[in-house]
């Protein structure tokens, strides 16, 4: 892993994301972008007609003063996503990150992001923006665009960083969860980290066997490993798990069929991320 996006906004999930980024280059050496997009401005040849019955000189006046005002807006939010920016810039840096660049842009996220991502091995976002419904529980809408559309795997922070000593991978067997046991055991960000591999789920032999391949992968590269099935609902059983042992970071797949899996339309998936207070990997 050598280079990391953080998508930030001024959400109270961004210091967050700032501190799991802090945690993710401190343990693989990656440099660090902190990116802002500002969402495309309105496009239309003149502002919506507010004037009403005006006589045309008091119209023509009453549009320039709103299109003045939607100039100062947007000059605004260009000064305060570059201080957003400095800010965490500064932050990292204080805290020992050395290579740590930035970048603010108007337009689509999701564009934005298929621009970049080709040079970054992993993006980091808060689960919930600026303009989630906090009271509800409600996951950011940003969220779910840009875990359904990025190739590369996504860290989710959660509300509040605290130090990750432990880790459960959901494993269902399929290819998304798969590629999260290779990912993990080739790079440095878990080195030394006991590691739950959980199934959840009636076992059987194909499922079994899948599973004992993921232990002997991780164990080979020097986890160790605590590998398992449990029975009941997945959401509640990895949310209990994750609980009763005090796991610091829930590792899953991303998309598939199971239940696991079916993020984040899918209940499981939407339940389990909105629920866990612990940040949550994903792999497509």
């Amino acid at each position: 892993m050598t280079h990391l996006i953080a998508l930030i906004d001024g959400s109270g999930y961004s210091q967050s994301v700032c501190d799991l980024t802090r945690w993710v280059a401190e343990r693989t050496d990656a440099s660090v972008e902190l990116m802002h997009v500002l969402g495309r401005r309105n496009t239309d040849s003149e502002p919506a007609d507010l004037s009403g019955n005006l006589k045309l000189g008091a119209r023509s006046a009453l549009l320039k003063e709103l299109a003045d005002l939607d100039e100062q807006k947007n000059k605004l939010e260009l000064k305060r996503g570059r201080l957003l920016l400095e800010e965490a810039k500064t932050g990292l840096e204080e805290k020992g990150v050395a290579t740590v660049t930035t970048k603010l842009r108007h337009g689509d996220l999701i564009e934005t992001i298929a621009e970049f991502e080709g040079d970054a091995d992993l993006i980091l976002v808060g689960k919930r923006g600026e303009a989630a419904d906090f009271a509800k529980l409600h996951l950011g809408s940003n969220l779910e665009r840009v875990v359904r559309s990025a190739k590369k795997p996504v860290l989710v922070a959660s509300r509040a960083f605290k130090p990750i000593n432990k880790f459960l991978i959901a494993f269902d067997g399929g290819e998304s969860a798969m590629k999260a046991v290779r990912h993990i055991a080739s790079g440095k960000l878990f080195t030394g980290l006991p590691c739950t591999l959980l199934s959840v789920g009636k076992p059987n032999d194909t499922l079994q066997e899948k599973l004992d391949d993921a232990a002997t992968i991780l164990r080979k590269a020097g986890y160790e490993v605590d590998a398992g099935f449990a029975s009941g609902e997945p959401e509640d059983v990895i949310k209990d798990k994750i609980e009763a042992e005090n796991i610091d970071l829930l590792v899953m797949g991303a998309y598939g069929h199971s239940r696991i899996r079916n993020l984040i339309i899918g209940s499981t998936t939407t339940e389990m991320v909105r629920s866990c207070h612990v940040p949550v990997m994903m792999f497509r």
